[in-house]
């Protein structure tokens, strides 16, 4: 029976879209759902603001009448501009075990980017870099984390078949925290504020509320990353969907902040508590009894993990040892929450500045995650 291709268009389509990993991944441990209202808003472009930059369309593969795949087909046009390229994306891609399956699926990307006038066509990448991107190609036997893709094995067989190339890895990293810092460190910590006329700021919801640090944040990820692969300057309107909602609802505990003297931003370390297992209780869903295990690990008993999901330092200070500082500030928190081991965020491989900041401690490369391209032919 041939593969059926439906783009979404209803309610009920966008449902099976984001469930759809659900199926797949039912009786594998190491897969962690992401939350759905989450993923529904990033979709949908009635909620997603990307929507004023981006173009898209969300397929569903059927086979034997049964739903096989899914993927998204994006070209950010911001993107494309800051870039000077002509890209067409593709996100969300999963599908089971068969290369007709994913083909179909690819085509309708390709069908679109051309449309639109593309030159090649790149992928996983979201609509902006706070969506999930980049495919494992290492590490399935690790536990996945709330922010990043996990998937199978047979995924890169998939598309390298398909004409793929690599265009960028990741590299994620797991460090056991210590029981206590060396002292060299708290020395160090010392020099560096009176040196570089910094200080470490402890925020509180008041703060946050009053004082606009998710704008702050937002607008120190611009200019901390803007260089880094594809990555897209964002508008402040977007700081509300984006910072002040994590910061709404993250532990604080957690989050370190860096000001000169100026009271000028300068650094910023966001992590949470990892949840995971409470991800994998809940089956990323919030209602009716989901909230329990997510809040629990949040705020009451954690995990023995704690996840980093956005380092940054500005330029002009990453010579003067802030990052350490910022480290140092981080580990120190989850020395005296109890926690064993942090894991960051998706790092490229060539960031060697980031690598470098845990140089002192027992650290494990846990996994690899790849961009692909591929050419177009008009």
């Amino acid at each position: 029976m041939p593969i059926t291709i439906k783009e979404v268009k209803t309610r009920r389509e966008l449902t099976d879209f984001i469930n759809f990993p659900e199926r797949l991944y039912k009786d594998n441990p190491f897969y962690v759902p992401k939350l759905f209202f989450d993923q529904f808003d990033t979709l949908d472009p009635k909620h997603n603001p990307a929507a004023s930059f981006c173009e898209s369309a969300l397929y569903l593969a059927y086979k034997d009448g049964k739903l096989a795949g899914r993927v998204a087909a994006i070209v950010n046009n911001k993107a494309n501009a800051q870039w000077n390229h002509n890209e067409v994306r593709f996100g969300w891609y999963d599908f089971i075990d068969d290369i007709e399956v994913s083909k179909a699926l690819m085509n309708k990307v390709e069908e679109f980017g051309r449309e639109r006038k593309m030159d090649s066509i790149v992928g996983p990448l979201g609509f902006t870099d706070f969506d999930p991107e980049g495919m494992l190609v290492d590490g399935y036997d690790k536990q996945g984390t709330m922010a990043l893709i996990y998937n199978y094995p047979y995924y890169n067989d998939h598309v390298v078949a398909l004409g793929f190339e690599k265009d960028t890895d990741w590299l994620e990293w797991r460090y056991k925290v210590p029981e206590k810092l060396p002292e060299r460190l708290d020395r160090m910590a010392s020099l560096i504020e009176e040196r570089s006329n910094v200080h470490l700021v402890k925020l509180t919801r008041k703060m946050v509320k009053k004082r606009g640090y998710g704008r702050k944040i937002f607008n120190l990820i611009n200019i901390c990353y803007k260089d880094l692969y594809n990555f897209t300057v964002l508008p402040d309107s977007m700081a509300d969907k984006y910072m002040d909602f994590y910061l709404s609802v993250l532990d604080l505990n957690y989050v370190s902040v860096i000001e000169n003297e100026k009271n000028e931003l300068v650094a910023f370390g966001v992590t949470m508590p990892s949840l995971a297992r409470a991800l994998q209780k809940s089956r990323g869903m919030l209602f009716p009894f989901g909230w329990i295990p997510i809040l629990k690990d949040l705020f009451i008993k954690h995990d023995e993990g704690v996840e980093m999901l956005l380092i940054g330092v500005r330029p002009d200070y990453q010579k003067q040892g802030v990052p350490t500082l910022l480290f140092y500030d981080l580990c120190n928190m989850y020395i005296k929450a109890g926690l064993k081991w942090a894991e960051t965020n998706a790092i490229l491989e060539d960031n060697f500045k980031i690598q470098t900041l845990w140089r002192d401690f027992e650290i494990l490369a846990t996994k690899r995650r790849r961009a692909y391209i591929k050419k177009l032919n008009r």
